[in-house]
């Protein structure tokens, strides 16, 4: 089933292909729109009017505030040190590793193809650019771009207004 019982879903939240989506043990906050090919873990949170392109894979532990977008093919992780077995080669369970949280705050826009690695901030308003792999906190307003992704800019001077405009 590729909309799991256990998923909480907002009002007019806006799934264009259901049978091509992997959801389960999430939240989906209202007037979110949610593409093909997308899979959200348990224990994530979308918050509302987000739009979460195709082929981009949410995992445990990531929180997408309010009004975020996200681009085809975007990559969160939640694990610092992967592995597929412990020190012993048992097969690694859930109990072997603990989640890292990622957060995305309000506004926050990121391009297509993007990685973000696990326990990373990305402030509100800010702008990742395509296929940027981002290693760390991004700060409110921030450019990001790049391998690993750098402050390049700032949204405010990009778009000609002032931090007042976007309260």
């Amino acid at each position: 089933m590729p909309i799991a019982p256990d998923v909480t879903l907002g009002k007019n939240v806006r799934i264009f292909q259901p049978e091509l989506v992997n959801l389960y043990g999430c939240s989906i906050a209202d007037e979110t729109k949610i593409g093909a090919f997308v899979e959200i873990q348990k224990n994530a949170s979308i918050g509302t009017r987000c739009k979460i392109s195709s082929h981009t894979f949410i995992c445990e532990g990531v929180t997408i505030e309010d009004h975020v977008f996200v681009g085809h093919g975007v990559m969160f992780t939640n694990d610092l040190y992967p592995s597929a077995v412990n020190t012993d080669s048992s097969l690694q369970t859930e109990a072997d590793w603990p989640v890292v949280e990622t957060r995305v705050k309000t506004r926050a826009a990121i391009g297509s193809n993007v990685t973000i690695m696990a326990g990373v901030t990305i402030g509100e308003h800010s702008l990742i650019g395509a296929g940027a792999v981002v290693t760390r906190d991004v700060p409110d307003f921030a450019i990001v771009a790049g391998v690993p992704a750098r402050v390049i800019g700032d949204v405010r001077k990009r778009r000609g207004k002032t931090a007042q405009d976007y309260k």
